[in-house]
């Protein structure tokens, strides 16, 4: 066997025997594993569909046709594209081509819970190639509208991101409109984490309020590693030519031709999206991670803005004297795998915080209900306070994951 595959057959191993908690994991169906791993792998089609730079796209065109309309349908759009490589691309595609240089962007900064594409200053192109100016969160970890109005006020940017990768909490698209069209900026939702939530009714969308959206595919998706730029009814109205704008950004301004195995991925996810069992998948995402917020707060934990609406929980572990990096360390020792976090206000630097993220996607995927959210809060409780008990709860984990 090769050492590859041999790897691959260890980490499937260590997928199945522990508790896979980072909010941006999520187990994809057979069905996506098997088109992701196709022989749409050997296929070249730089272009876009009947517009080829290679012959031989017949299935391809159909594949790639499939997955957009699937994606208008689901999410109620009337353009979306689906060939960036990863929501960074996107992103970077959305500016690229519906900005200059040197234009104003404002979004979440990094430590109140935004993204590095969305203006992290001086390392990230976002902060690079364009004036970023960055919003955060209040005292308790709430994005303040009033502020982040005041700060388009004064800063006048031409476009502005809403979106967050730890924030807990429902967006309000109505508010971010609002402050975008006072000022006459461009709109962009990034609904990398909550695409899932949102396709599943449980968190409100966007498409009314926003001009263009952004997502990853995998996440609350379950879809494989891709993404999806959409362009909405209101984004069309503002520039008739924002999707050709964005879709030239796109190829062939920031890459060549699309993974077409992981097109065929998404076409698939967004069906399985499509069917109803899926939005009781998505009602029970939020379900478990409210009852894992509650349980891990009866035994003393505390959670930025007191809890969550989502499928995120951030921990602030300053009041149990152990660092962020330290406790998902040690968690995952004990088969809990989470990831270290900066927290709102956090006096720590981002490779040591004090917080770690959690979340309930792929531990809902496999079935898991509220009797597992008590068990897993009690076990994150215990090896929390008493690391020398790690080694007893992977064991118990490992049980858990073998019912699943």
């Amino acid at each position: 066997m090769d050492e590859i595959s041999s790897l691959i057959k260890k980490e499937e191993k260590r997928q199945w025997e522990t508790l896979m908690l980072i909010p941006s994991e999520n187990y994809t169906s057979p069905e996506v594993r098997k088109a992701v791993g196709s022989v749409l792998m050997h296929k070249y089609s730089e272009g876009y569909p009947g517009r080829r730079y290679y012959q031989g796209n017949k299935f391809i065109d159909e594949i790639e046709n499939l997955a957009i309309e699937r994606a208008k349908k689901l999410f109620k759009v009337p353009h979306a594209n689906v060939q960036p490589y990863s929501g960074s691309p996107a992103n970077a595609a959305v500016y690229f081509g519906l900005l200059n240089p040197g234009d104003t962007i404002m979004g979440m900064s990094l430590s109140a819970g935004g993204h590095l594409t969305h203006g992290h200053p001086k390392i990230t192109f976002s902060g690079k190639y364009f004036k970023s100016i960055q919003y955060g969160v209040d005292k308790d970890g709430f994005i303040d509208y009033v502020q982040v109005g005041q700060l388009a006020q004064k800063c006048k940017p031409k476009l502005i991101i809403a979106g967050t990768t730890a924030y807990p909490r429902v967006l309000n698209w109505e508010k971010f409109a609002q402050i975008a069209d006072s000022v006459g900026a461009i709109l962009m939702a990034d609904i990398s984490h909550i695409a899932g939530l949102v396709a599943g009714g449980v968190h409100p969308s966007p498409v009314d309020y926003a001009h263009v959206i952004t997502t990853t595919t995998h996440k609350t998706l379950r879809g494989p590693r891709g993404a999806i730029i959409m362009v909405t009814q209101k984004g069309l109205e503002k520039d008739a030519d924002m999707a050709r704008k964005i879709d030239r950004a796109v190829f062939p301004g920031l890459q060549g031709g699309p993974h077409d195995n992981t097109t065929a991925g998404i076409a698939i996810c967004l069906n399985e999206a499509l069917q109803p069992s899926f939005k009781k998948y998505a009602k029970k995402v939020v379900a478990n991670a409210k009852t894992l917020a509650d349980e891990l707060i009866k035994l003393g934990f505390k959670l930025a803005t007191g809890g969550t609406d989502n499928h995120i929980i951030l921990i602030d572990l300053r009041n149990k004297a152990i660092s962020g990096k330290d406790a998902a360390v040690l968690l995952e020792k004990a088969g809990i795998v989470v990831n270290y976090n900066a927290v709102p206000n956090d006096p720590n630097p981002p490779f040591n915080p004090s917080g770690i993220r959690l979340g309930t996607p792929a531990i809902t995927t496999l079935g898991m209900g509220e009797k597992e959210m008590e068990m897993i809060a009690k076990w994150i409780n215990e090896v929390v306070h008493e690391p020398a008990q790690a080694e007893k709860v992977k064991r118990e984990v490992r049980k858990l994951c073998k019912k699943q």
